[in-house]
């Protein structure tokens, strides 16, 4: 089992991404993609006139702060047209993707955190009215329907609440609580870079290989949402996911690309 996450950066190539996942699928190997719309998102945002806001937490994570009317711009983008853009790709491919999110049949579950810390000019302050949460549970039993019955899912956020409340819930963790539940051997992060740099943005600085016990002492050189994924990979290994790549998404075969050796491989 491989589960990809795709984000939703500037510079991705899905085609490419698509073809490939295709070709690996027909070879019997079984996938579940998850991916993201975070650029989509913003420009989209942007044009209804209800902008992005992004916090960072006093722990140094970046997020997207996320109330009811930028939660309905998040599901109209990832659920919409992210979601079933990568359906019909897969579909054109011979693929016979369901493209779901994380609220229906509450694939994706967790408390509702309402509010949050964000540090700003060196101070932390609450802001209220949030919608955003953490993957606690998965529904295997509904992923496994689809996987045994040849279909390829294709999930996103939000999530569910445990009071069924809609929530934003990061890509990158909910790709490794599915990786985790499902026993994945290898879990892929995909992005507009090729895996965790050394000094970022140069991409001669790669760092290739992190012992799996070493992880959250990588999170140094993480910048803005390669956080992240860093903490993403630290809980699947922690939960028993054979390995984690981070990979480059804008390059030919990318998961084929990754599966040989071609990133970040946390083991």
């Amino acid at each position: 089992m491989i589960v990809v996450k795709v984000g939703g950066s500037l510079g991705i190539d899905y085609d490419a991404l698509c073809e490939d996942i295709a070709a690996l699928w027909k070879q019997g190997q079984k996938l579940i993609l998850v991916h993201g719309g975070s650029a989509e998102t913003n420009r989209v945002a942007e044009a209804l006139g209800h902008p992005p806001q992004f916090i960072t937490s006093p722990s140094g994570y970046t997020s997207r702060f996320t109330d009811r009317e930028t939660l309905e711009i998040f599901e109209m983008v990832y659920c919409g047209k992210m979601n079933k853009g990568m359906v019909e790709r897969l579909q054109r491919q011979g693929v016979n993707a369901v493209g779901l999110s994380g609220l229906d049949g509450r694939i994706f579950e967790g408390k509702h955190k309402d509010k949050v810390r964000s540090v700003e000019d060196g101070k932390v302050k609450i802001l209220r009215g949030d919608h955003t949460g953490t993957v606690e549970q998965v529904n295997t039993h509904l992923l496994n329907l689809l996987l045994d019955n040849g279909y390829l899912p294709v999930l996103t956020p939000p999530g569910s609440s445990f009071e069924g409340v809609a929530v934003n819930v990061d890509g990158d963790r909910a790709s490794a609580a599915v990786a985790t539940a499902l026993n994945a051997d290898v879990l892929l992060l995909l992005s507009n870079v090729p895996g965790l740099l050394q000094d970022f943005p140069d991409e001669a600085s790669l760092i290739k290989t992190i012992p799996a016990a070493e992880v959250e002492s990588f999170m140094k050189f993480a910048q803005d949402r390669m956080k992240k994924k860093v903490l993403g990979a630290a809980e699947a290994v922690q939960g028993g996911v054979g390995k984690v790549i981070f990979g480059d998404a804008r390059v030919p075969n990318p998961v084929q690309y990754a599966l040989a050796g071609n990133g970040t491989t946390v083991q």
